[in-house]
């Protein structure tokens, strides 16, 4: 995406400005050193007025170039730290207001994205409802009407749940409440669920070790399983198996969902996870989103001590693994 000329004016100012410093540096350099030079012409003339021998005038003139010498040096030395510095000053600004720009671009998607994604759901339910406020429908057409109203007001509340974890995250005011839990009835319980309300076109499948048991915040765990699971759905095609897991090896617990989706290019992969951050191709803008999902499951993996890596699926899409390692 290029920049426009407003958010270039400011680069373009302090390149300005660091060009007329360096030019500045260098006359200085060159004054400086035509000075001594001037300095050292007059005084081999005064001792030449004074009357001085060829032989003293010409030892004074050897001392004077020393001198002269070692100011060059002084002159060079302290001219080589300052341009280094200046470099440095330079790439330090430049990356840091590529950072910036980055992260306002990325703001702005998510403004679009979460605006887009706000909109749809109210907007499908406030149909639904006067579809049942202004028709004669039948109980069995009523029940279906209401159940969508309901998955919508779902994704309206998931999305806000997201929105607020982030804020909270953001300010340093999450604070999470563990307790002991059988993981995999938990998971098992949450998914069904999920499965059920929300029936994407995606098959979900439920591969869960039995009796693992782990200490969790049961508020804000469930965010981390929901997020990697719509995160499938989004980018797998429709009726393509996601593979949810949950097992215990070497004392560690790992959770994997995979899917088989378009899948993320090796260069993304670390990227994936920053706030706001969307994979840049074409298959993903077309997907709904707001870039705040794996940024939680990030955060929320990390405080209940796991690590989350993503690979390649076989013989497409991602696996998403998560691997705790209980206290």
């Amino acid at each position: 995406m290029s920049s426009s000329p407003k958010k270039s004016r400011p680069l373009f100012l302090f390149y300005l400005l660091v060009a007329y410093v360096l030019l500045q540096f260098v006359w200085w350099s060159y004054l400086m050193v035509k000075l001594n030079n001037e300095v050292v012409r007059l005084k081999t003339e005064v001792n030449l007025l004074k009357g001085e021998s060829l032989q003293e005038v010409v030892m004074n003139g050897n001392d004077l170039n020393e001198k002269l010498h070692a100011r060059w040096l002084m002159i060079s030395g302290e001219g080589a730290v300052f341009i280094c510095i200046l470099l440095l000053g330079i790439f330090q600004i430049r990356k840091t207001f590529k950072r910036e720009a980055e992260l306002s671009r990325q703001q702005q998607n998510f403004l679009l994205s979460v605006t887009h994604e706000l909109k749809s759901p109210i907007a499908s339910t406030k149909l639904q409802l006067q579809t049942l406020q202004k028709h004669e429908l039948s109980r069995d057409k009523q029940k279906e009407i209401l159940a969508n109203a309901v998955n919508d007001t779902d994704r309206l509340n998931n999305l806000v749940e997201n929105i607020l974890l982030a804020a909270k995250i953001e300010n340093n005011v999450f604070a999470l409440h563990k307790e002991e839990c059988n993981l995999s009835e938990y998971i098992t319980a949450g998914m069904n669920q999920t499965i059920k309300a929300f029936n994407y076109s995606q098959k979900a499948i439920l591969n869960i070790e039995p009796d693992i048991y782990m200490k969790i915040d049961k508020t804000s765990f469930p965010s981390i399983i929901l997020n990697l699971y719509e995160n499938a759905v989004k980018y797998c095609p429709a009726d393509a198996p996601i593979i949810i897991s949950l097992k215990k090896q070497n004392q560690k617990i790992i959770l994997s969902v995979a899917d088989q989706g378009v899948g993320i290019s090796d260069k993304e992969k670390g990227m994936i996870f920053q706030k706001f951050y969307r994979v840049g191709n074409e298959e993903t803008r077309k997907t709904k989103g707001t870039g705040l999902g794996l940024y939680i499951v990030n955060y929320l993996a990390a405080q209940h001590n796991g690590t989350i890596s993503v690979k390649n699926n076989s013989p497409k899409g991602s696996i998403f693994e998560v691997i705790f390692n209980p206290a």
